[in-house]
């Protein structure tokens, strides 16, 4: 027994961490999973928010369990990997997908639904050690998913709040659109929120998430910059182009390959 589950850590090891080319196409088809099963959290709140057949969401939660107990046997520390936070959100997640065969559809569940966007922090990862072209873009990238994360789970939690009290928010993208015309200052005030619960959620928005939203917004197209730290004053981004430091002069030496697009 004790040698099958250990010929068992190994095989998944390999699968999950190791550099063959069998081991990153099965990992690009759990991203591909992932990318798809948050697709059809989104799309399932907009067109059909009050499903009453669930068979989808428990096939869903078959394959998330058996992946997140792959990837339990598969660590080198189990138990560190079960109090993370990307492990938290798994949990909760298929917890959210079976519980109405238990419980009642409570609406706070498609909020929880919506931590499976943490599980994109995994492609960044797999996309790091595979792609040069994502490495010299990598801090935009970050901020893309950053942003979408926020504003799918504040958006989730705008729909959860305001659903059965703002007539004028009945799906997913009716949320979304408030959230966007909020983060982004535009309030063209066709919706708007009446009670009081709604007013105190959309003012945190504005307060935290404003300056949350713009902050990503500058990141993402600000010019590029790439990681080349000055010896002398510590400034750690430059042109790609640089051959002086711009805070002291110092010269530079960045690798590069000897032309820029």
């Amino acid at each position: 027994m004790a040698e099958a589950m250990s010929g068992l850590r190994t095989f998944l090891r390999q699968l999950y961490y190791g550099h063959s080319t069998k081991a990153q196409i099965f990992r690009y088809a759990l991203l591909a999973f992932d990318l798809i099963t948050i697709g059809y959290f989104i799309v399932s709140s907009v067109i059909d928010p009050y499903r009453i057949h669930h068979e989808l969401d428990y096939s869903i939660a078959v394959v998330l369990t058996l992946d997140f107990t792959a990837r339990l046997i598969a660590s080198a520390r189990p138990g560190r990997y079960i109090i993370s936070f990307t492990s938290f959100a798994d949990v909760v997640v298929i917890m959210s997908l079976v519980a109405p065969a238990f419980l009642e559809n409570f609406a706070f569940l498609r909020v929880v639904r919506m931590l499976r966007l943490m599980r994109s922090y995994h492609l960044l990862k797999e996309l790091r050690s595979s792609s040069k072209w994502f490495r010299s873009n990598e801090e935009i990238l970050q901020s893309t998913v950053n942003l979408a994360v926020f504003i799918f789970v504040v958006t989730a939690l705008v729909f959860v709040v305001e659903d059965d009290r703002n007539p004028n928010i009945n799906n997913y993208l009716d949320a979304l659109y408030f959230t966007v015309t909020t983060l982004t200052t535009t309030g063209f005030g066709d919706i708007t929120m009446t009670d009081s619960v709604g007013r105190l959620m959309t003012v945190l928005i504005m307060i935290f998430g404003v300056a949350l939203f713009l902050r990503l917004v500058q990141t993402i197209f600000r010019p590029t910059k790439v990681y080349a730290p000055c010896p002398d004053c510590g400034l750690s981004r430059h042109d790609p182009d640089a051959v002086h430091c711009k805070h002291c002069g110092k010269t530079i030496n960045i690798p590069t390959e000897g032309a820029w697009d």
